[in-house]
Protein backbone atom coordinates (compact mmCIF):
# COMPACT_ATOMS: atom_id res chain seq x y z
CA UNK A 1 0.00 0.00 0.00
CA UNK A 2 2.64 2.34 0.71
CA UNK A 3 4.37 1.98 -2.89
CA UNK A 4 1.68 3.13 -4.07
CA UNK A 5 2.01 6.37 -2.63
CA UNK A 6 5.54 6.72 -2.51
CA UNK A 7 5.85 8.43 -5.56
CA UNK A 8 3.09 11.00 -4.14
CA UNK A 9 4.70 11.43 -1.65
CA UNK A 10 8.13 12.31 -3.11
CA UNK A 11 6.71 14.73 -5.34
CA UNK A 12 4.73 16.60 -2.02
CA UNK A 13 8.25 16.52 -0.51
CA UNK A 14 10.02 18.14 -3.65
CA UNK A 15 7.58 21.00 -4.17
CA UNK A 16 7.17 21.72 -0.71
CA UNK A 17 11.43 21.66 -0.76
CA UNK A 18 11.64 23.64 -3.53
CA UNK A 19 10.17 27.11 -2.88
CA UNK A 20 11.27 26.59 1.04
CA UNK A 21 15.01 26.33 -0.42
CA UNK A 22 14.77 29.66 -2.81
CA UNK A 23 12.96 31.31 0.04
CA UNK A 24 15.62 31.04 2.62
CA UNK A 25 18.30 31.33 0.28
CA UNK A 26 17.26 34.60 -0.65
CA UNK A 27 17.64 35.38 2.92
CA UNK A 28 20.92 34.24 3.25
CA UNK A 29 21.84 35.29 -0.10
CA UNK A 30 20.02 38.76 -0.05
CA UNK A 31 22.21 42.27 -0.54
CA UNK A 32 20.47 44.51 1.50
CA UNK A 33 21.78 48.43 1.20
CA UNK A 34 23.01 49.72 4.53
CA UNK A 35 20.69 52.49 4.05
CA UNK A 36 17.67 53.18 2.53
CA UNK A 37 17.67 55.25 -0.71
CA UNK A 38 14.74 56.43 -2.46
CA UNK A 39 15.68 55.05 -5.98
CA UNK A 40 15.84 51.42 -4.83
CA UNK A 41 12.75 51.71 -3.20
CA UNK A 42 10.77 53.27 -6.44
CA UNK A 43 8.75 50.30 -8.97
CA UNK A 44 10.44 49.66 -12.15
CA UNK A 45 8.93 47.68 -14.64
CA UNK A 46 10.20 47.33 -18.00
CA UNK A 47 12.93 49.62 -18.17
CA UNK A 48 11.19 52.58 -17.23
CA UNK A 49 10.86 53.96 -13.49
CA UNK A 50 7.05 54.44 -12.94
CA UNK A 51 8.16 57.36 -10.35
CA UNK A 52 5.47 59.35 -9.11
CA UNK A 53 1.60 57.57 -9.98
CA UNK A 54 0.80 59.91 -13.30
CA UNK A 55 -2.73 60.54 -15.05
CA UNK A 56 -1.93 59.30 -18.46
CA UNK A 57 -4.61 58.88 -20.96
CA UNK A 58 -4.31 55.65 -23.79
CA UNK A 59 -5.53 55.97 -27.30
CA UNK A 60 -8.08 53.82 -28.67
CA UNK A 61 -5.63 52.30 -31.18
CA UNK A 62 -3.98 50.81 -27.50
CA UNK A 63 -6.65 49.20 -26.95
CA UNK A 64 -7.33 47.99 -30.43
CA UNK A 65 -3.79 46.41 -30.93
CA UNK A 66 -4.03 44.69 -27.91
CA UNK A 67 -7.38 43.04 -28.34
CA UNK A 68 -6.38 42.12 -31.33
CA UNK A 69 -2.92 40.31 -30.57
CA UNK A 70 -5.31 38.26 -27.68
CA UNK A 71 -7.60 37.28 -30.51
CA UNK A 72 -5.57 36.00 -32.86
CA UNK A 73 -3.50 34.25 -29.90
CA UNK A 74 -6.42 32.43 -28.78
CA UNK A 75 -6.51 31.73 -32.35
CA UNK A 76 -3.45 30.47 -33.31
CA UNK A 77 -4.23 28.11 -30.24
CA UNK A 78 -6.98 26.25 -31.73
CA UNK A 79 -4.37 25.29 -34.36
CA UNK A 80 -2.79 23.05 -31.97
CA UNK A 81 -5.34 20.49 -31.18
CA UNK A 82 -5.97 20.51 -34.75
CA UNK A 83 -2.48 19.80 -35.98
CA UNK A 84 -1.98 16.96 -33.45
CA UNK A 85 -5.24 15.16 -35.18
CA UNK A 86 -4.88 16.18 -38.57
CA UNK A 87 -3.10 12.65 -39.99
CA UNK A 88 -6.37 10.80 -38.38
CA UNK A 89 -9.16 13.03 -40.01
CA UNK A 90 -7.36 12.67 -43.16
CA UNK A 91 -8.53 15.06 -46.16
CA UNK A 92 -11.61 16.05 -44.18
CA UNK A 93 -8.99 17.18 -41.46
CA UNK A 94 -6.61 19.14 -43.80
CA UNK A 95 -9.30 20.84 -45.42
CA UNK A 96 -10.60 21.82 -42.25
CA UNK A 97 -7.10 23.17 -41.58
CA UNK A 98 -7.20 25.21 -44.86
CA UNK A 99 -10.35 27.00 -44.39
CA UNK A 100 -9.40 27.76 -40.70
CA UNK A 101 -6.36 29.16 -41.84
CA UNK A 102 -7.55 31.40 -44.89
CA UNK A 103 -10.04 32.62 -43.04
CA UNK A 104 -7.50 33.63 -40.36
CA UNK A 105 -5.69 35.61 -43.18
CA UNK A 106 -8.45 36.85 -44.45
CA UNK A 107 -9.03 38.65 -41.37
CA UNK A 108 -5.72 39.66 -40.59
CA UNK A 109 -5.25 41.26 -44.28
CA UNK A 110 -8.38 42.96 -43.46
CA UNK A 111 -7.41 44.60 -40.18
CA UNK A 112 -3.76 45.15 -41.97
CA UNK A 113 -5.46 47.43 -44.83
CA UNK A 114 -8.04 49.13 -42.32
CA UNK A 115 -4.67 50.20 -40.16
CA UNK A 116 -5.64 48.49 -37.26
CA UNK A 117 -2.02 47.29 -36.46
CA UNK A 118 -0.82 51.31 -36.96
CA UNK A 119 0.61 53.17 -34.13
CA UNK A 120 -0.62 57.13 -34.39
Amino acid sequence: MFNDWLPFAIYGLFALMIPATMMIGSFVFATRPHRRVRARTIPFESGVSQGPPKRQRFTVSFYLTAMLFILFDIEIVFLYPLAVILHELSWFGFFEFLTFLIILLVAYVYIWRKGALEWR
